[in-house]
């Protein structure tokens, strides 16, 4: 069965930004089955919008970041 983004459900979404990127946390059920947590990076071009790249490594100032959003995201799975 392909995958069929209505059934995505999103039960968490919390972001991480600074001047360049964005590092999003999430929290997704599909087709009410296990919550599992997402984690998604975004770079801003020339433009100054947001675009979807692989997350790749971290910086220190990232993962200091991001570790209470991913405290907060696992504190949302049963």
């Amino acid at each position: 069965m392909p995958y069929d983004s209505s059934l995505d459900e999103k039960v968490f979404s919390k972001a991480w930004e600074s001047e360049a990127t964005r590092v999003t946390i999430s929290v997704y059920s599909y087709n009410n089955g296990p919550k599992k947590v997402q984690i998604t990076r975004e770079n801003k071009d020339p433009n100054g919008n947001f675009r979807f790249t692989k997350l790749g490594r971290l910086s220190k100032e990232e993962a200091e970041g991001i570790l209470p959003l991913i405290q907060e995201a696992v504190n949302t799975i049963d």
